[in-house]
């Protein structure tokens, strides 16, 4: 007879714990999701990224570049004061279009590791005077991100001012997938 009296009074007593860890799961849910998108790569939701990733998935063996049109320039692109870009495949025909399409970025980014390449990222890239002839003067934008003006003359020896964005689509970038260095790539793999 305890046992039926212990029963009955547990009961009720499980009912409110269970009643209680479900009001602070309920609580704690919106917290442990925030943590848990801080851990994974913070532009995985970013549109831009998802299109990059769906529209060069292909190249991330190097040796698909060959019949795409890109082929390396610059060597590895190291950052002034830390990170790096890495060796950029550029496509000549779709930099000198003044056209921009997500889904075909104007180069790939590839980080040197060994006698091989890992497809870190892309960036897109238009000439400045073209896009603003044709854009009443509106710099680029893709997806809601801005690009960046870069004059001449630069590094790279353009002779002319263009437009660009990075997107670190395949590594991610702890300043942001859009920031033009990243500290997770290097060139020191070559």
């Amino acid at each position: 007879m305890e046992t039926s009296t212990s029963t009955s009074t547990l009961k009720p007593l499980a009912g409110i714990l269970h009643s209680t860890l479900l009001s602070a799961l309920v609580m704690i849910a919106p917290i442990l999701a925030k943590a848990d998108d801080s851990t994974h790569h913070h532009a995985s939701s970013s549109k831009l990224v998802q299109i990059v990733r769906e529209n060069t998935a292909q190249f991330i063996d190097v040796n698909n570049v060959k019949g795409a049109g890109y082929q390396p320039l610059f060597g590895c692109v190291s950052g002034p004061d830390h990170g790096a870009m890495g060796i950029h495949y550029v496509n000549l025909g779709l930099v000198g279009d003044g056209l921009l399409d997500p889904r075909t970025p104007e180069a790939l980014i590839y980080e040197p590791v060994g006698k091989g390449r890992r497809l870190v990222g892309v960036e897109y890239i238009v000439d400045a005077a073209t896009w603003l002839a044709s854009h009443d003067n509106t710099p680029p934008q893709l997806e809601g991100q801005d690009f960046q003006f870069v004059d001449a003359p630069n590094r790279f020896g353009i002779p002319a001012g263009f437009f660009e964005l990075h997107v670190w689509a395949w590594r991610e970038n702890p300043n942001g997938a859009y920031v033009d260095w990243n500290n997770n790539v290097s060139c020191e793999g070559q």
